[in-house]
């Protein structure tokens, strides 16, 4: 796989009002999201995050479904089987510095392992924050994800990327993973 495949980029993945919707009622149930393997880590990861379900938010899970088939049939061809955990909606505050360290999405746990897709919609303007960009590392050089509000971008959960510190203002954003599978 070459660099330019590494990525692939839907601009308008929701609509603003969706945006809104995502933010608004699930803000009020965020907890601490920078737990890694467990333990507080705030040197590596310092954000808000909760988590929804299809009997939560069916259209936006329909979608979610729509756009994982149609990026991967056109793009990765990636083998995959399911959606094994529910999808994320992070916040990163300015005012702590949130932010998330490089990383890749696949890790330890059984779930974690099968991880193959990750897809990361914004979900805030671009105005409404300042630093904070989703920064990847695919093969050496980084690429900065879209900021435009209801973009997502799409890379296999492999890929070493961050989010760089929030400086002013808040980020919100969407994280879905998809498994199979593990690579071999």
């Amino acid at each position: 796989m070459f660099p330019e495949e590494m990525f692939a980029i839907v601009p308008d993945a929701l609509d603003p009002a969706t945006c809104d919707r995502l933010i608004n009622g699930f803000a009020h149930e965020m907890d601490e999201g920078g737990l890694v393997q467990g333990q507080a880590a705030t040197h590596i990861r310092r954000s808000k995050i909760t988590w929804f379900n299809e009997e939560q938010e069916p259209v936006v899970c329909r979608r979610i479904v729509d756009l994982v088939a149609d990026v991967n049939r056109n793009v990765f061809d990636f083998s995959l089987t399911e959606f094994a955990e529910d999808a994320q909606i992070a916040c990163y505050a300015g005012d702590l510095r949130g932010h998330y360290d490089w990383h890749s999405d696949v890790g330890a746990s059984d779930v974690a392992r099968r991880r193959k897709l990750t897809m990361v919609i914004q979900l805030s303007e671009p105005d409404q924050y300042e630093g904070g960009q989703l920064q990847l590392n695919p093969a050496g050089h980084f690429i900065d994800a879209p900021m435009a509000r209801g973009s997502a971008i799409f890379f296999p959960s492999f890929v070493l990327h961050r989010v760089a510190p929030t400086t002013a203002g808040l980020r919100y954003s969407l994280t879905q993973w998809v498994h199979g599978n593990p690579f071999r």
